[in-house]
């Protein structure tokens, strides 16, 4: 059976920075081939013609969807599923499907569609990514502009326009598997850490939260996640009942539209000699992470005694290891690891940790 086409479904409310995170992900794609899925709501939704001008081999304009029926979690039937259906009979299929949900459509019901016999062979939720404006969030406003959100909700009949913003949100952290910190520009390093710590306390265990300004996320942090969410809806069920399979469609100001790099990210390389036992030297990287805060960490490794290469993946604390191929004549038996996480990583501890 041909591999599953991972997804990643991005929430967020009205002006947290899903667009700009979408954006600056397609313009450091890497080669791989994105389709986007758009929900539009109204006269608010402004995000496919922002996104259209992405028209490249990343994602060209009939790689961009839009769900233009109301919000996502309550036309499943008659408009999610048919679009995927669409999007998986091509021939050139995506490499990755993003999804964009409304502001105020919960995650949840999405996630679910995910196992519907339609599409469930064929897809899985790669990772759910809720963007928060971390700026509102510690104002406990939640959302940037809150009257733009109230009326987002008048839009749409199904909703309960009652419902305090704090219960939306508490449900979108429940479904998360990152939660992305946006504007932290805007906060001073100890609020902005004060957040993260909190929103990881309030979060499932294994939980990533990851600061930035711009939406500036590394390819490889955001993407590749390999969670699987539609196997594990049961720990990231809804808090807060709080609507009937419906909401409304939230996008966000697209501040800034200038180019910005990775300062709040880091990566470098680390090189150590054969290791001699796989399955040891996976728990010894996963204690590594966790002790370090490390986002992705992948490479290859040789491994004493064993002619083929040892491939090494892990996102947060889960580490996956396979032999690919055997090394070439030429090639040299070391082990060669990238370290990709928040700037600030103490190097050198790491360095030696991975090492020993």
């Amino acid at each position: 059976m041909a591999q599953k086409i991972p997804a990643t479904v991005i929430t967020g409310f009205l002006g947290s920075g899903k667009t700009t995170l979408i954006r600056h992900m397609l313009a450091n794609a890497q080669g791989k081939r994105i389709a986007l899925i758009i929900n539009e709501f109204g006269d608010l939704g402004v995000d496919g013609d922002i996104l259209k001008g992405c028209g490249d081999e990343t994602c060209s304009e009939d790689d961009i969807m839009e769900l233009s029926n109301g919000c996502i979690c309550c036309t499943v039937a008659e408009d999610f599923i048919p679009t995927m259906q669409k999007l998986l009979a091509r021939e050139n299929r995506p490499d990755h499907i993003v999804i964009e949900t409304s502001g105020l459509a919960l995650p949840q019901p999405l996630v679910r569609a995910f196992n519907w016999p339609e599409i469930s062979t064929q897809v899985t939720v790669d990772s759910v990514v809720t963007v928060v404006d971390g700026k509102a969030v510690v104002e406990g406003r939640f959302a940037h502009n809150v009257a733009a959100v109230d009326a987002q909700r008048q839009l749409d009949d199904n909703l309960d326009h009652e419902t305090p913003l704090s219960e939306l949100f508490d449900d979108q952290i429940a479904c998360a598997d990152m939660i992305v910190v946006n504007k932290t520009d805007l906060l001073s390093n100890e609020e902005s850490d004060s957040l993260a710590n909190r929103l990881r306390s309030d979060s499932r265990s294994g939980v990533r939260v990851v600061k930035t300004s711009m939406g500036a996320l590394p390819f490889d942090v955001l993407l590749g996640q390999g969670i699987g969410a539609e196997s594990d809806l049961e720990s990231r069920h809804e808090i807060h009942h709080h609507h009937h399979e419906k909401d409304d469609d939230g996008h966000h100001e697209d501040h800034h539209d200038h180019e910005h790099g990775h300062d709040e990210f880091e990566s470098f390389v680390v090189i150590r000699a054969e290791i001699a036992d796989p399955a040891a030297f996976a728990l010894q990287v996963a204690e590594i992470i966790r002790g370090h805060d490390i986002l992705r960490l992948k490479g290859f490794a040789a491994v004493v005694g064993k002619p083929m290469r040892l491939t090494l993946q892990a996102v947060g604390p889960r580490v996956d290891t396979y032999f690919d191929r055997p090394l070439g004549p030429s090639e040299p038996r070391e082990t060669r690891l990238v370290v990709i996480g928040q700037a600030g990583l103490d190097r050198a501890a790491i360095e030696a940790a991975l090492a020993a």
